[in-house]
């Protein structure tokens, strides 16, 4: 499978991911994906399922949107905006957070390391009550 291919293959599968489609989780990842982003790092694709199916439990929506895309050789990066919406962040309303995703492709076409980037304090951090406001406060006075 051509990794462009792939690539289009992976980010339509994250925007049908919920907690009920973790288990296809073999459709794009190797057995041995490595797994990283600014809170986890999860090692093979049965812990990464567990990961997911964590993740969104309680998560009411999650979508990304897609911007540039670029793939050399069995290497990929993608900008994304994801939008999601957790009971317990922003009284469940939906969160805009931006990052992109490091993606290296086996030659079967699944990914097998999978590396994102983003802000975790717009994530989450941002979004606790009163965790919140110290964050916010704070970044008013570095300005």
């Amino acid at each position: 499978m051509p990794h462009e291919t792939a690539l289009e293959t992976f980010c339509a599968f994250f925007n049908k991911l919920d907690n009920t489609c973790t288990e296809k989780l073999y459709e794009v990842y190797t057995d041995d994906i490595v797994f990283r982003d600014p809170l986890h790092h999860v090692e093979g694709r049965a812990a990464l399922e567990g990961y997911f199916a964590a993740m969104y439990e309680n998560v009411t929506e999650c979508r990304f949107t897609y911007y540039q895309k670029v793939c050399q050789g069995n290497t990929a990066f993608v900008t994304w905006t994801m939008h999601f919406a957790h009971p317990s962040l922003a009284s469940g309303k939906v969160i805009a957070v931006e990052g992109c995703s490091h993606l290296i492709f086996a030659d079967d076409g699944r990914v097998s390391q999978h590396r994102d980037y983003f802000d975790a304090g717009a994530m989450l951090y941002e979004h606790v009550p009163i965790l919140g406001r110290l964050i916010r406060l704070l970044k008013r006075r570095i300005k």
